[in-house]
């Protein structure tokens, strides 16, 4: 089976967010959501030298650090809201996956903002994961 390399990426970043799920639920329920927020920044900050490639943090376009920041803002936020959502009694086994239809949206915009096609394969797949949430929810 010949499988493109960013699937391996792919796979990596599943079984990490999903570990990820069970700490931010452990950790809200000893602490807030701001406090959690401020340990995954720090967290980011450990990290992220390590995954850099190298590359110092101002070759990049002016652009591209705006978008990386806007990105960076709105990964903050959204994980907040995450944390708080289980820190206000949701639980990981329902707030996780439903938070996790973000890609809906990528999947939605992604042919108007991104020039990319969605398959009808690809759109099938998109009901699916609304029906398994439904389903996780009931």
């Amino acid at each position: 089976m010949d499988v493109a390399p960013w699937f391996w990426l792919a796979v990596a970043a599943l079984v990490l967010w999903g570990i990820e799920g069970v700490f931010y639920k452990l950790s809200t329920n000893h602490v807030s959501a701001e406090s959690a927020l401020i340990w995954l920044m720090v967290a980011f900050f450990l990290v992220s030298p390590f995954l850099s490639g190298g590359s110092t943090l101002f070759s990049y376009s002016r652009t591209s650090l705006f978008l990386g920041l806007l990105a960076g803002l709105l990964n903050a936020v959204a994980s907040w809201a995450l944390l708080a959502a289980m820190r206000h009694g949701g639980k990981a086994s329902i707030v996780v996956p439903f938070t996790s239809l973000y890609p809906l949206i990528v999947t939605v915009a992604a042919p108007f903002v991104l020039n990319e096609s969605i398959t009808p394969l690809q759109g099938g797949g998109v009901i699916c994961a609304l029906v398994a949430v439904l389903l996780l929810s009931s």
